[in-house]
């Protein structure tokens, strides 16, 4: 390597443990070597995950806490027409097994989408599950049919569907940087129509940008466990999302700008009532 330096400064070096120090002098030599695109998780890729699926080959979403995939998954049924009544989600949990086979069997025949969620809630139906998705063949089964299942990490998750399945995993971002890149590119702030039509363009963006960071940090707090937050809550896109359209509402609607009324809702109910 021949010393060559990676832009850790001498000062900041002996401030850190020596675990943090060398995760560092890692991160700085192969950013600084190979580039960014090898220590950056890459952007969450729902459309090339459709387009890696077949009509009998699930979709699963392994969930991570702070993040939910389903705003974004409701969007992208709209975008490729399968919204509304061609969209059945079902949350798995006490007796929703018939209701869930049900489902399955009309949208095999008709040739829409079944999102089954929280898998892991439902243990004893997964056999069930796992016959279902093993019995499914192209010829029987309409080609527009799509199953989509979500579940945190579970022992009891039928091993055949994680093998034949489509997984995707849409982890909370590391560091401020990369929680504000996802926020843009979150709904509702990624539609450049919801962006551009606010009737004070100029306030809408520089606030816009202070929630944003105002979200990564909150976000950022939760990695020193009682330290950052003394009761653990999962902040995640739903706060932020709500929040985006509150401060895009208010400002078409007044032209005096009403910073205590956002920061009471932002702060104390969407983000404080938790």
């Amino acid at each position: 390597m021949g010393g060559r330096s990676v832009g850790v400064p001498e000062d900041g070096a002996h401030q850190m443990s020596p675990t943090r120090q060398d995760n560092t002098l890692r991160s700085g030599f192969v950013k600084h070597n190979l580039g960014p695109v090898y220590i950056e998780p890459p952007p969450f890729d729902l459309p090339g995950s459709y387009t890696d699926s077949t009509n009998v080959t699930p979709l699963i979403f392994v969930l991570s806490p702070g993040a939910d995939p389903m705003v974004a998954l409701m969007k992208f049924a709209e975008d490729q027409g399968f919204g509304g009544s061609k969209l059945a989600s079902l949350s798995l949990g006490q007796g929703q097994g018939p209701i869930a086979v049900k489902m399955l069997e009309n949208a095999v025949k008709q040739g829409t989408w079944v999102v089954l969620q929280n898998c892991h809630l439902s243990v004893s139906w997964m056999p069930t599950l796992e016959k279902i998705c093993g019995d499914l063949l192209p010829d029987t089964t309409h080609s527009d049919f799509r199953l989509w299942l979500t579940s945190y990490p579970s022992p009891h998750f039928p091993v055949p569907i994680l093998q034949n399945g489509v997984k995707m995993t849409n982890e909370p971002p590391k560091g401020l940087k990369m929680n504000l890149i996802r926020s843009y590119l979150a709904d509702p702030i990624c539609d450049s129509e919801f962006f551009n039509s606010c009737k004070q363009p100029q306030a809408f963006k520089k606030l816009l940008f202070g929630l944003c960071f105002f979200h990564a940090t909150v976000q950022e707090r939760r990695q020193f466990g009682p330290l950052g937050w003394n009761i653990p809550y999962e902040f995640n896109e739903t706060d932020l999302r709500i929040s985006v359209k509150q401060l895009r509402m208010f400002l078409n609607q007044y032209e005096e700008l009403p910073i205590d009324a956002i920061s009471y809702l932002t702060g104390e109910c969407n983000y404080g009532a938790e």
